[in-house]
C-alpha cells in the first residue's frame, strides 16, 4: 500500500484554494520546523520520516514561549462550572505530561507499541494522558465515558489492551469484566479515592520526575486507534498514526480553522470522539492557540451560552444538536464575549438553524463533514461563501468525487456515494486500516476510491450536500449508533422475538433511534406503553445508554428480502417519509 508522499503534495499545492494564505503565527513553530514542512507543503520535500506531535510541535511551541514570542494566553484552560479551575501554558503541559509518560513507562511497565485505554470525561488528566502516551509511543484508545461493562469488555478483548485509565465511577464495571481480560495487566484510577486493585493516577503522576526523553516514532506508527460502530457485527478498530492525526494538520490546518495563538478554541465534543482529537487537541495546537474546555457532565443551554459571555472564547465547534438546542433561546439576552467563529459537524446540520443561529447572533455556521476513519473530508472555510445545506468544499490532501457503484465519476448535480480518492497514493490523514479485519479494510474501497458510506451531490463550484446513509448507521446528536448492537440488546428480552432498528428523524438530535418490535406470544396482551419503557431500560443497562431507542413500535412481522434479510431501507424509507 502507497502512502501519501510527494507527487500528491505537488498536486495539493498546485489545487490549493486560491487568495488563502498562511498566517504568520501558524508557522511560527521555529525557523527550522517551519522551513521544513513549508517545503513539504510545497511538494520540494518527501514527508519526514519521523515524526512525533508531542516533540516536534508542542515542545516547539514551548520554546517560542519561553523565548517571549507568543502570546500570554494559555494553552489549555479548563473549567467545570463550579469554580474550579486550571490554566497550562505550553512548558507546564509539557512538565505535567512528561510525568505522566513517566507514570505509563516506569510504574506501568508500558512499552512504545503498548495499548492503553483510556475513559475520562472532560478533564484535564485525559489531554495529559494522550499527550503521555505520544511521548512514550504508547497507543491510546479513547472511550466515551457512557460505556457500559459489556461494551468495555469487548473494547478490552479486542483490542488486548494491557492499561486502561478510568474514573472511580466506572471502575466497579471494569472490574466486573477484569477477569475476562487476561492481557489487561494494570488499572489506573484518575480519584481522590483508593480503590483495591487499582493504582492512583493522580498520586502517582504528582510524585513522579519531570526527567522523560519523548520516543522517536516513525510517522507510520500507530498512535490512536478509535472503535467505530457499522452495521453489522460489533464496532470496528479504526487505526491511525502519527501522520494520519499528528502530521496532517501541518499540511492542512489553515483550511477549516485558521487560527492563531491569540485565539481561544472550545470544542463541546466528548473525549471519545475523533473530533475531540482534531478540535480540542492536534489542530488549534498547530497555531499554537488555546483549548478551552468545559467539564459540561450535563449539555444544557444555559451553562454554554453562560460561558460563552463569560469566557473569550473566539471559536465553537460543536454537533449540530448544539446549534438546534442553542436557537430554543432568545439569544438576544446574551452577549458573546468573544465569538467569531462557529463549526458544526459529526451530522448535517438543517439550515434554518443556520439561519435562525444567523439571524440572533449575527454569525455564520460553517459545516465540516468528515468521517473516524479520514478526519475531516469537506467544510466551508473562513471566507468561503455559504450555502445552506451544504457541507463546503473538499479539504485539502483529498480528491473527494461522487461516484456510482462501478467507481465511476458522476457529473455535477448527479446523486452518488461520497469518495476519496486513494490509489495510487493512499492520503495521508488517512485510517492505516481496521485494525485486525483485513476484509472491512478491502470493503471500504471501491476501484480507486475510500468509500464513505454516505450519498450526496457535488454542484458545479465544487460544494458538496449530504443526502442520508448509504447504509443503515444511526447518527444521533453526533453519536455514530450500529443498529446490530441495539438489536443484540432487544433481542435478550424474553418480549422479543424479532428487531430492526433504523433512524428516525427528530427536530433537535437529526435523527434517534427506532425499533421495530415482534413480540412473544406471552406478550400480546402487555400494557405496551409500560413495555416499551421496560424495552428502553433493558438497552440502557444492557449498552451505552445514548443507544437505547428512543421510538418503539410494535408490529408483527419485518419486511425481508426471499433470503430471509430484513429490509431495514424500507423502514427507514418508510419513516423518513420517502415511500
Amino acid at each position: 500500500m502507497k502512502f501519501f508522499k510527494l507527487q500528491s503534495l505537488k498536486l495539493l499545492w498546485a489545487l490549493k484554494p486560491p487568495n488563502r494564505t498562511f498566517h504568520g503565527h501558524a508557522r511560527l513553530l521555529s525557523s527550522d520546523v517551519h522551513s521544513q514542512y513549508e517545503s513539504v507543503r510545497q511538494g520540494k520535500q518527501e514527508i519526514p520520516k519521523y515524526f512525533n506531535f508531542a516533540s516536534d510541535v508542542l515542545d516547539k511551541w514551548s520554546e517560542i514561549e519561553k523565548a517571549g514570542k507568543r502570546p500570554s494566553n494559555p494553552a489549555f484552560w479548563w473549567i467545570n462550572g463550579k469554580g474550579e479551575e486550571v490554566k497550562w501554558s505550553f512548558e507546564e503541559l509539557g512538565f505535567l505530561s512528561r510525568k505522566v509518560a513517566n507514570v505509563l513507562t516506569k510504574e506501568c511497565g508500558l512499552q512504545k507499541g503498548d495499548r492503553l485505554i483510556v475513559i475520562l470525561p472532560r478533564i484535564p488528566e485525559w489531554w495529559l494522558v494522550k499527550v503521555a502516551c505520544m511521548r512514550a509511543g504508547i497507543v491510546l484508545i479513547p472511550g466515551i465515558s457512557q460505556l457500559s461493562a459489556k461494551d468495555m469488555l469487548y473494547r478490552l478483548q479486542a483490542s488486548k489492551a494491557t492499561c486502561i485509565i478510568t474514573t472511580d465511577k466506572l471502575a466497579p464495571a471494569v472490574d466486573s469484566v477484569a477477569s475476562q481480560c487476561q492481557l489487561l495487566k494494570t488499572k489506573l484510577m484518575v480519584s481522590k479515592d483508593s480503590r483495591e486493585g487499582w493504582l492512583n493516577f493522580t498520586e502517582l503522576y504528582q510524585n513522579q520526575s519531570s526527567d522523560h526523553s519523548c520516543i522517536k516514532t516513525r510517522i507510520q506508527d500507530p498512535m490512536t486507534i478509535f472503535f467505530t460502530s457499522g452495521t453489522t457485527g460489533s464496532p470496528k478498530m479504526t487505526q491511525h498514526s502519527h501522520g494520519s492525526l499528528g502530521f496532517r494538520p501541518l499540511l492542512s490546518e489553515r483550511y477549516w480553522l485558521d487560527l492563531t495563538p491569540s485565539e481561544v478554541i472550545w470544542s463541546t465534543a466528548d473525549t471519545g470522539w475523533i473530533l475531540t482529537s482534531v478540535a480540542s487537541f492536534f489542530d488549534p495546537w498547530v497555531f499554537g492557540s488555546c483549548i478551552f474546555v468545559h467539564n459540561l457532565p450535563q449539555t444544557e443551554s444555559a451553562v454554554i451560552l453562560n460561558t460563552l459571555c463569560r469566557f473569550p472564547i473566539d471559536a465553537l465547534v460543536g454537533a449540530p444538536t448544539l446549534f438546534r438546542m442553542l436557537v430554543q433561546n432568545d439569544l438576544s439576552k446574551y452577549k458573546f464575549m468573544n465569538l467569531k467563529y462557529c463549526v458544526s459537524g459529526g451530522e448535517p446540520l438543517n439550515p434554518e438553524v443556520m439561519e435562525q443561529w444567523k439571524s440572533q447572533t449575527g454569525l455564520n455556521i460553517h459545516e465540516v463533514y468528515g468521517q473516524t476513519e479520514t478526519g475531516i473530508i469537506c467544510s466551508v472555510f473562513k471566507g468561503m461563501k455559504i450555502k445552506p445545506g451544504s457541507m463546503g468544499k473538499a479539504a485539502p490532501l483529498y480528491d473527494v468525487q461522487i461516484i456510482d457503484k462501478n467507481a465511476n465519476i458522476l457529473p455535477p448535480g448527479q446523486q452518488g456515494e461520497i469518495a476519496v480518492r486513494s490509489k495510487p497514493i493512499r492520503p495521508l490523514g488517512f485510517f492505516t486500516e481496521y485494525l485486525d479485519n483485513p476484509k472491512k479494510t478491502a470493503e471500504s474501497e471501491r476501484g480507486d476510491f475510500y468509500v464513505t458510506g454516505d450519498r450526496g451531490t457535488m454542484d458545479e463550484e465544487g460544494y458538496f450536500q449530504f443526502i442520508g446513509r448509504d447504509d443503515d448507521i444511526i447518527i444521533s446528536s453526533g453519536y455514530r449508533i450500529g443498529p446490530f448492537e441495539v438489536e443484540s440488546a432487544l433481542i435478550e428480552h424474553p418480549a422479543v422475538v424479532e428487531t430492526a432498528v433504523v433512524s428516525s428523524p427528530d427536530p433537535l438530535r437529526g435523527e434517534v433511534v427506532k425499533a421495530f418490535v415482534v413480540l412473544s406470544s406471552a406478550f400480546s396482551s402487555t400494557d405496551l406503553k409500560s413495555l416499551t419503557r421496560d424495552l428502553q431500560d433493558h438497552v440502557k443497562k444492557n449498552t451505552a445508554p445514548y443507544k437505547y431507542p428512543r421510538k418503539v413500535e410494535f408490529v408483527k412481522e419485518l419486511p425481508k428480502t426471499v433470503t430471509g434479510k430484513i429490509k431495514r431501507n424500507e423502514l427507514r424509507d418508510k419513516e423518513w417519509g420517502r415511500i
